[in-house]
């Protein structure tokens, strides 16, 4: 059997080789094909997975690399969705190419709801198929239904346990295997990866002893989830943060597709309080810089490097700005919201009185109560134990009222009831049922004319 990895971020990379590694993913007998993705908004400006240095040693746990961006070109491949009457044309071609002939396939798949992920679940329309975490977003269950002929696909999901004591939910309503890689696994593979870092900045600065606070960005004014001017407040105000450790100096990791106006926040704030401040712009993965400069802590919004470090080092971490998105995210159930609530519940001064398991099962069931309606009991159990304050940060009420939870409100009650969606759904309702009758009506006046 032939596997096939369709991977887009070094975060998973190195969670596929640990999972390799370890036994989580075993080995079948025949070749391991990797397909790189380059997920991003530019491709010609971020390297692909097989163009940076330091991953060459990760490449080498595989029969052969291939980029799906070279394959597909001009296409992006976020873009790549053949149409239905190519897809056989494309999996012969594909099998004649990497030489696997008629073997049976097993794909492991990063965002399995979105292209070039679900273009290959269909392309491969036989194949057995592993979900592969990317970080936080897997504690969160999917917003996209997929076709049964995937679902029915679907053995597993292999995840770097992060959040030690949590599972992913995930197409967790499948009742499918979850394979946790142990994070000592994950630090042999982090390790590794370092060992091959050759980046003269990073030597440098990790060369001066002096305290150092690592500050990551991110991009939510891109994303839509903040304005410009609050992003901006948003990374002065990590380095506020920081300063609990008493650094000597600042080291800050933007993001490569945020704008660079935001290093000029953390440098401004940074030199108000005296402290040396260095900007690295390098593609050295954030877990990687945070151990060699041996940093006293990390600070960011809600990077899955913040869970990462704290579980492989046990590294202190610190997060701003998680209570204001909880309460602006619309549609409630957008993607960030359960990285968001994970990392808020570990760097809280005053962090909730809930089991972080519990409160991500109920995170889950508010997010997707259809798919997770098994979940029901727990969420309930847990809302109502949880205080007016936290319902309202980690739920709010609407939301609460909507799915008739602890909390809710009466006076929002009515409004969501006869609220216009609401009318227009009984409405719907009803003329389904009229039909439905209907139908049956002319169906039994035919049978009983035979």
């Amino acid at each position: 059997m032939t596997q096939i990895f369709v991977l887009n971020s070094t975060f998973g990379l190195m969670t596929a080789v640990a999972a390799i590694d370890s036994g989580a993913i075993a080995p079948t007998g025949g070749p391991r094909i990797l397909l790189t993705v380059n997920a991003a908004m530019v491709p010609e400006a971020t390297p692909s997975l097989e163009d940076i240095p330091h991953l060459a040693a990760l490449l080498r746990r595989f029969d052969r690399v291939e980029s799906l961006g070279a394959l597909v070109a001009p296409v992006l491949p976020t873009q790549w969705e053949p149409g239905p009457e190519d897809l056989a044309v494309l999996e012969r071609l594909l099998r004649r190419v990497w030489g696997i002939g008629s073997a049976r396939v097993q794909l492991f798949l990063q965002s399995p709801q979105v292209p070039p992920s679900r273009t290959m679940a269909a392309l491969f329309a036989g194949a057995e198929l592993t979900v592969v975490g990317d970080g936080l977003m897997t504690y969160a269950p999917l917003r996209v239904t997929l076709p049964n002929a995937t679902l029915s696909r679907m053995t597993g999901v292999v995840y770097a346990d992060i959040v030690p004591g949590v599972e992913p939910f995930v197409l967790a309503e499948r009742g499918i295997a979850r394979h946790p890689v142990p994070m000592d696994r994950l630090q042999v593979v982090v390790d590794e990866v370092a060992a091959d870092v050759v980046d003269p900045e990073l030597a440098r600065l990790a060369q001066d002893p002096a305290p150092t606070v690592l500050v990551l960005g991110q991009y939510l004014a891109s994303l839509g989830l903040v304005s410009a001017s609050e992003e901006h407040a948003m990374q002065a105000e990590m380095v506020e943060r920081a300063r609990a450790w008493h650094p000597a100096r600042i080291v800050f990791k933007p993001h490569p597709s945020a704008p660079p106006t935001l290093s000029d926040a953390v440098v401004v704030r940074a030199r108000e309080h005296d402290l040396d401040v260095v900007v690295y712009e390098g593609d050295v993965p954030a877990e990687i810089v945070a151990q060699r400069l041996g940093v006293t802590a990390v600070v960011a919004g809600f990077s899955t490097a913040l869970p990462t470090l704290r579980a492989l080092a046990g590294t202190p971490i610190a997060s701003v700005g998680n209570a204001e998105l909880l309460a602006r995210f619309d549609p409630y159930e957008n993607s960030n919201r359960m990285p968001v609530t994970i990392v808020d519940a570990l760097t809280r001064d005053d962090s909730p009185a809930t089991s972080l398991a519990d409160l991500v099962a109920m995170t889950a069931y508010t997010m997707q109560p259809r798919l997770m309606r098994h979940l029901r009991p727990l969420a309930v159990k847990t809302i109502a134990s949880m205080s007016a304050a936290e319902r309202a940060r980690y739920i709010g009420e609407r939301r609460l009222t909507e799915l008739r939870l602890p909390g809710a409100s009466d006076r929002l009650a009515t409004r969501v009831r006869f609220a216009p969606d609401a009318v227009s759904k009984i409405e719907q309702a009803r003329l389904v049922a009229r039909g439905a009758r209907r139908r049956a009506a002319r169906a039994w006046k035919e049978l009983k004319g035979r």
